[in-house]
């Protein structure tokens, strides 16, 4: 389907999980959802509460529910002691955000005045979870720091020059001058550093050139050869351990990546990898409705690890069948397949990848557009609504405007800016992740978050002038250039 780029305003015009339900309605714990509710229940009660932080595609969450919530002395436990609290990591970015360190699953004790006492991140065996709610109980002091603000932001949007020296310097010393891409333990394609080395190679950087390309060289083997699309990250510190599921997140930071450095450095092979992942989305991810789903499962068979199905071919591995796809309509998940495949589209000058990206986006408009330009995460939300939506539809319109000239998708672009400074601007310095739903755990800006939409809404300002984009991206920038932030 051809969808030319003048008739854009038209598409205005025309445009849970099963198995978390399943598992909730099995289990022994009677869980609730992270609401107000839950926390004046708490109060009452004096109780902890326990969240259980999950994402439907992964393992280590499926064993967790498997075989440690499963106990029935764990759980009864934690109904004598606790609110029980789950969450899905994908339904709410909110909490995905600011429990991203800890994850995944994450597993967060709160007191009833939000008060986080511990935060554990991955699989707690059975007596291991027995032995921490125990603890807990009888001493329910917090372990740390809790999830907060530095108590005095920069007062500048221009980062200090002595910060500045210490951010470029860290660029180089984080970089695997052997294997490519940073130097931790989960390797992945960092899409922040590959695109300010891009940056500096556009201006004569020879090294910053060569990490790029050792990088994206390296990560080249995280891409399925099969189905396509590419797996989030590999263990080990090496990219030879991959973790299997495929999430929209690691689809967009990858075609970006690749495509961006295919378009700046004339590198057949990254339009080739972009075209694996775009195609991957076509082939997988797409719904009926033209819309992207946003996951894809790690376990064929959920808690059981999928190496042995992935070491298969492709028709041995449709003969067994397909690791299972969260069928919600994510508007975020959405805005950075779009964005992704207009860029793929530039890249390889292949329609099919522009005209799938406007149908996804018709969709969006259609279905999840809020009237004052803002967007919502799913066909009901339980909280909401969060910054993720409005700007990764924000950044898929203005890439759209890049690519087209076409002035409507700028217009729509500008009224997701407008609505990120109308409902997420915090009151000192950067945005806020979610709108205030009344528990005791107050949102509170993020800084990958922060980043995406500092970029985002210079990049606006950049087509539009509008003073208002450029005054929300200094406040974004003084919370970003706080030295505990930036460091």
């Amino acid at each position: 389907m051809k969808i030319k780029l003048i008739g854009f305003v038209a598409l205005l015009c025309l445009a849970g999980s099963a198995s978390a339900a399943s598992a909730a309605a099995k289990s022994l714990i009677a869980w609730q959802p992270h609401n107000l509710a839950a926390f004046t229940q708490a109060a009452q009660e004096k109780k902890f509460l326990i969240l259980d932080l999950e994402a439907v595609w992964c393992h280590w969450c499926h064993v967790m529910d498997a075989k440690t919530y499963a106990d029935p002395k764990v759980a009864a436990y934690i109904q004598q002691h606790f609110i029980p609290l789950k969450a899905d990591h994908d339904a709410r970015p909110d909490l995905a955000e600011r429990y991203r360190d800890w994850g995944w699953p994450a597993t967060i004790v709160f007191a009833p005045d939000g008060t986080e006492i511990v935060k554990r991140a991955g699989y707690i065996d059975p007596e291991g979870m027995l032995q921490l709610l125990t603890a807990i109980v009888n001493d329910p002091s917090a372990e740390g720091q809790q999830v907060a603000l530095p108590k005095r932001f920069s007062d500048s949007h221009k980062l200090d020059p002595s910060v500045r020296k210490t951010l470029m310097a860290r660029n180089v010393e984080s970089h695997d001058s052997q294997l490519g891409g940073l130097q931790i333990d989960q390797r992945y394609v960092d899409l922040d550093t590959i695109e300010w080395d891009l940056h500096l190679a556009a201006q004569g950087d020879k090294a910053a050139e060569k990490r790029v390309r050792r990088t994206l060289d390296a990560a080249m083997a995280l891409i399925d050869p099969e189905f396509g699309g590419v797996y989030q990250y590999s263990t080990h510190s090496d990219w030879k351990h991959p973790h299997f599921e495929k999430i929209m997140r690691s689809q967009w930071n990858n075609l970006r990546a690749y495509s961006l450095a295919a378009i700046q450095l004339k590198e057949k092979r990254y339009t080739a990898a972009a075209e694996k992942i775009g195609q991957y989305l076509l082939d997988f991810l797409r719904a009926k409705e033209g819309a992207f789903y946003g996951t894809q499962d790690a376990d064929l068979t959920q808690g059981v690890k999928g190496h042995d199905y992935f070491a298969l071919g492709r028709v041995e591995r449709l003969k067994k069948g397909q690791p299972r796809i969260d069928k919600h309509l994510y508007t975020s998940s959405n805005g950075q397949a779009v964005e992704g495949l207009l860029l793929l589209h530039q890249a390889s000058g292949k329609a099919i990848y522009h005209n799938s990206a406007l149908e996804a986006l018709a969709w969006v408009l259609k279905n999840r557009r809020y009237a004052d330009g803002g967007y919502r995460h799913d066909q009901a939300d339980s909280a909401g609504p969060y910054l993720s939506d409005t700007l990764f539809m924000g950044r898929a319109l203005l890439q759209l405007y890049k690519n087209s000239g076409d002035k409507q998708a700028l217009t729509l672009a500008a009224q997701a800016g407008s609505f990120l400074n109308k409902t997420f601007r915090h009151a000192q310095a950067g945005v806020v992740s979610a709108v205030d739903n009344g528990t005791p755990v107050k949102p509170i800006p993020q800084i990958d978050q922060n980043i995406v939409t500092a970029r985002f809404l210079l990049a606006l300002y950049k087509e539009t002038g509008d003073q208002a984009h450029a005054d929300l991206a200094k406040h974004v920038l003084r919370y970003l250039n706080t030295p505990e932030i930036a460091l």
